[in-house]
């Protein structure tokens, strides 16, 4: 892919995730859950791979928390679950494998080292399971929403044009 094209399919991944989490949101559990980041991680993974979903779901964290819409667990929830999403679909070539990965990294493995996160950089301390309910709603949540785009673009053959360039 060229990098003038990776970069701009980033940088639209990257201002849907941003707007998307004001716009879409509920709660779960003592938390809120933002599913577009879940959903923009599977988009990432499967279009531009693991590192570039990371770096996504680092920026969309990063402007989140510069302008004050998020919290410093978007990144643990969204980076750890975009690298296995990216990584899983990159093994495997199956959108089930993405979610699953986005599932597994975000509900389970970021919801586990939210604990020592959150004490380090936000001075709060918590059980190891206190963040599992809303990070595992959340990313389930999206994780559906991002396999429904990733279908409907297979379908509609954007998929093949964006993975055909990918390999070039």
């Amino acid at each position: 892919m060229h990098r003038t094209r990776r970069i701009t399919i980033m940088a639209v991944l990257i201002a849907i995730g941003v707007l998307g989490s004001q716009f879409l949101w509920f709660p779960a559990g003592i938390a809120k859950a933002y599913p577009v980041q879940h959903a923009v991680n599977i988009l990432a993974a499967v279009t531009l791979g693991p590192i570039p979903a990371v770096t996504i779901a680092f920026m969309i964290g990063l402007i989140r928390n510069l302008f004050g819409l998020g919290s410093l667990l978007a990144f643990p929830g969204g980076m750890i679950g975009a690298l296995l999403a990216g990584y899983l679909y990159q093994k495997y070539g199956k959108i089930g494998w993405a979610a699953f990965g986005e599932m597994v990294g975000t509900g389970i493995f970021a919801s586990l080292v939210a604990v020592p996160f959150a004490k380090v950089f936000m001075g709060t301390s918590f059980g190891a399971l206190f963040f599992f309910p809303s990070f595992l709603t959340s990313s389930i949540s999206g994780a559906l929403i991002g396999v429904f785009i990733v279908s409907r673009m297979k379908s509609a053959n954007l998929l093949k044009q964006i993975e055909v360039s990918r390999l070039k």
